[in-house]
């Protein structure tokens, strides 16, 4: 809640609200209208809080601050809460004067934090008194006026400076959302010749020799002088009040209220007058604003006189007058979640407590300090007004949730709105349809797929490059509606090499509708299945390995064609990619279709990513084609698996597990036995490496796999509906593995992992290789200098000499001698560096070799 200040009669004590508590500050030890100094004082503060059920404020907590200013004069000039830049918490304050000799005045900030600990924020000097016109800001910030000019000194800058603008009087000072520290005031205007000619009367000067104007501190400057309030009223208006303040075609407007010396409350529109209210009281000095809750708005008007008002927001009509005050707070007495005025009468304060006061809502909330009879009405009248104390806060609290809703709506919205029309740009793109996005809609349009915002203009014959025709790439593309899933799949030819960090699959939902697309998450997977699982027979293990390996080093075409043509399986594995999306968020239309989208990154020589997009065809789905079970994914007894695309369905969205199973004793003979007899397992005939399990319960259904890689080393991938059938499987599976037998759980997939292993130790054996290289070239370098000194030395000689042929054939000789002393050298390796150098690269290649045996495999 926003705090406020009041005045008690004694001139050394003052009073604030914070947070619904009320805080007493008080100067002790000596009284200002003394003469002789005091002597150490002290600041006390007092936290009072409202209690409910005695009805009567009672004190929480107290502090103090010694004031260590010795024979000096101090006041207490204003206290009211305001923001901490450091924090931008909202906390109490006090302003301090010490009077001392020679017409030095120094001012002290005090800030008091939840603690009841005092914090000097701010101290400085002036060689006058501040009188007229102080105001403490966020920052905090004093505002003051001296003469006809305005100073302020921050926290942030601790050094005194004048406001530029020629202000005659400021009537509001704050701060507003994107503008920062704001002023509002009067401020004299130059007259033209032509008006300097005529001689206006003195009212007539006043009212248009000055306008309201809105001038920032931080720029320095005047944001605006108009639609504010019109000059007429300049002469009159006393304090003003903002309300809310927008910019529209970068003019600002502002909605606020203002007091006049006509005793009138007047609410301005854009610098229009919009109500106007007749106050029952004279000389207006300060309006606040209270929001009672349920939409009930009330300015409460404080007068000279020590009378109040309050003034209803919505017909400006006055709801209630109140005389014989000494102060007016408005803030969340009660703990009701809205705000109370605290109405405290003359000669209120004592020791301990306020005595004489009123807490009203101008509603149902209405607490007083004087003594009533109690009886069963006021028992009844007790529970009633409990019910109104519990359901404010809940309508707020509603009201809260219901803003963030929509605000929450609103950005997920745009967010939507921007990606639709980058995927239909896109899309409009590739199919080569014209574009009639307005310049305005592309500054809403964002990159795709990772690329730079400071991107260039790319000509038509680089996006034909980029944008691939799909009979190129693929083959067929076809969808299986499985359980709660949509899985799509494409089918690529089997010259694109692909893994699933180069590749996505992004399925757009094009909307009959609306001209939108809408990008639906999903979940990618690549799948290569090969039709002959088994290596040659001749070739063992870690040969397999070591030929992979080196065919995949060697420069030698004929080499790797001769290996390629001895594993046949490279080359015949069927590869698909597939998307796998939830289908209950599509059951909301009758009819839905996607765009298969297919973006393709692949890393040239220089290991810059070259993005190529395909787009693969349209996927069309009704209910009525799920009602009549058409894509749907069935399993009949007969044959489990009629065709392929059922199989590729259930890779796909099936949870998959890999495993790397290991026997140190035993051979790992029983695995087969396990999969075709224990789990009733089917060898799919096109792919024989996937086994397809018929046994019935939760097993029906599942997919295994089975690499063996050695007599005691293989890798088993389950494919299953959920965890807990990849359990029961596991369960099933210990009984019958060998004594001793280790499982370990591949996390990041076998052939994965095996690819990144054989990358890393591939690229130690280069490093190890070229820091061989390194040293022989360093000797390599030395004898190419020495030789290019020895061609420099005999081309001298034998130009000094050309005119003398007989003399030339000695040289020659010399020449030829000196190079065969050069190739007789040394140029050789140490021995020690030779060896150090062998030992590592006999290290890396080992477990090279290991890698591409492992890989080879699978």
């Amino acid at each position: 809640m926003t705090s406020k200040q009041a005045m008690s009669s004694n001139k050394q004590e003052r009073l604030l609200c914070y947070n619904g508590q009320v805080l007493v500050f008080q100067l002790s030890k000596g009284n200002f209208a003394d003469k002789e100094p005091t002597k150490t004082p002290i600041l006390h503060v007092r936290r009072m809080i409202f209690d409910r059920g005695t009805k009567v404020f009672v004190q929480k907590s107290t502090g103090f601050f010694t004031i260590k200013e010795e024979n000096s004069h101090l006041k207490i000039m204003c206290c009211n809460c305001v923001s901490d830049f450091r924090t931008g918490i909202n906390l109490p304050y006090i302003v301090i004067q010490n009077n001392k000799k020679n017409n030095v005045f120094e001012y002290f900030l005090l800030i008091l934090h939840s603690t009841n600990k005092f914090e000097m924020r701010l101290s400085f000097k002036l060689g006058y008194e501040m009188k007229d016109g102080l105001r403490v800001l966020n920052g905090p910030l004093i505002l003051w006026k001296h003469v006809k000019t305005f100073f302020f000194i921050s926290s942030q800058t601790g050094k005194v400076a004048s406001v530029s603008g020629n202000f005659s009087s400021i009537q509001w000072a704050g701060e507003i959302e994107n503008l920062g520290m704001v002023l509002l005031g009067l401020k004299e205007c130059c007259l033209s010749e032509e008006e300097c000619t005529q001689e206006p009367s003195k009212s007539d000067y006043a009212v248009w020799n000055t306008k309201f104007c809105v001038y920032s501190l931080e720029s320095q400057e005047v944001l605006s002088d108009t639609y504010i309030i019109p000059p007429a009223y300049s002469s009159v208006v006393t304090c003003v009040h903002i309300c809310a303040t927008e910019i529209i075609n970068h003019q600002l407007r502002i909605s606020l209220i203002a007091l006049t010396r006509r005793n009138q409350l007047i609410s301005f529109q854009n610098g229009t007058p919009k109500s106007v209210c007749q106050l029952p009281f004279g000389d207006p000095c300060a309006v606040q604003l209270m929001d009672s809750g349920g939409g009930n708005l009330f300015f409460v008007v404080s007068f000279m006189s020590n009378n109040a008002c309050a003034v209803w927001k919505e017909n400006f009509q006055v709801a209630a007058k109140w005389e014989k005050l000494s102060l007016v707070l408005i803030d969340d007495f009660i703990g009701s979640g809205t705000e109370q005025v605290l109405l405290l009468f003359k000669d209120s304060l004592n020791s301990d407590c306020l005595a004489s006061f009123k807490i009203t809502d101008l509603g149902k909330i209405n607490y007083s300090s004087e003594p009533s009879d109690c009886n069963e009405d006021d028992l009844f009248e007790d529970k009633q007004e409990n019910r109104y104390l519990v359901v404010p806060p809940l309508e707020t609290g509603l009201k809260i949730c219901f803003s963030s809703f929509r605000e929450l709506r609103q950005h997920l919205f745009l967010k939507e709105k921007i990606i639709s029309k980058s995927y239909k740009a896109l899309i409009n793109l590739v199919q080569g349809k014209d574009d009639n996005t307005s310049s305005a809609e592309e500054e809403c349009l964002v990159p795709l797929c990772g690329e730079e915002e400071n991107s260039v203009h790319i000509s038509d014959e680089k996006l034909s490059d980029n944008f691939q025709d799909s009979e190129q790439l693929v083959e067929k593309i076809w969808y299986r509606v499985m359980d709660d899933s949509l899985v799509v799949g494409v089918k690529t030819t089997s010259s694109l090499k692909l893994s699933l960090n180069d590749v996505t699959l992004s399925l757009l939902m094009d909307q009959a509708h609306d001209s939108r697309f809408r990008l639906l998450k999903c979940q990618n997977r690549v799948i290569k299945l090969s039709t002959n699982p088994f290596p040659a027979p001749y070739l063992k293990p870690d040969e397999i390995g070591l030929e992979a390996k080196r065919v995949k080093l060697t420069p030698d075409s004929k080499k790797e064609k001769s290996f390629v043509c001895e594993h046949p399986s490279k080359k015949e594995c069927v590869q698909i990619i597939t998307a796998v999306t939830s289908l209950s968020p599509l059951l909301a239309f009758s009819k839905f279709c996607c765009t298969v989208l297919l973006h393709i990154m692949e890393r040239e020589s220089g290991n810059c990513p070259k993005d190529r997009y395909v787009v693969c065809g349209r996927v069309f789905l009704s209910l009525e084609d799920l009602s009549t079970g058409r894509y749907l994914l069935t399993f009949p007894k007969k044959k489990p698996i009629e065709h392929m695309e059922d199989l590729f369905a259930l890779l796909a969205a099936f949870h998959k597990s890999c495993f790397q199973i290991m026997s140190p004793g035993y051979a790992l003979n029983s695995m087969k036995v396990w999969l075709l007899e224990h789990m009733k397992c089917e060898i799919i005939k096109e792919f024989p490496e996937v086994y397809f399990c018929e046994r019935p319960g939760s097993f029906y259904g599942t997919l295994f796999t089975w690499k063996q890689r050695t007599p005691f080393e293989g890798i088993l991938i389950i494919y299953s509906r959920n965890q807990t059938v990849m359990f029961q499987c596991l369960h099933n599976l210990i009984r019958i593995l060998p004594i001793n037998c280790f499982l370990k759980n591949l996390k990041s997939g076998s052939e994965n992992f095996l690819i990144d292993n054989m990358a890393v130790t591939l690229e130690k054996e280069l490093v190890t290789l070229s820091s061989l290289s390194s040293a022989i070239a360093k000797h390599e370098s030395n004898f190419m200098q020495r030789c290019e000194v020895s061609k420099g030395k005999s081309s001298v000689v034998v130009a000094a000499l050309s005119d003398r042929r007989e003399n030339i054939h000695p040289y020659r000789k010399e020449l030829q001698r000196e190079k065969k002393k050069m190739l007789q050298m040394n140029l050789k390796v140490s021995g020690a560096l030779y060896r150090e150098i062998t030992l590592k690269v006999a290290e890396v290649q080992l477990k090279s070799d290991f890698a591409a045996q492992k890989l080879s495999n699978l």
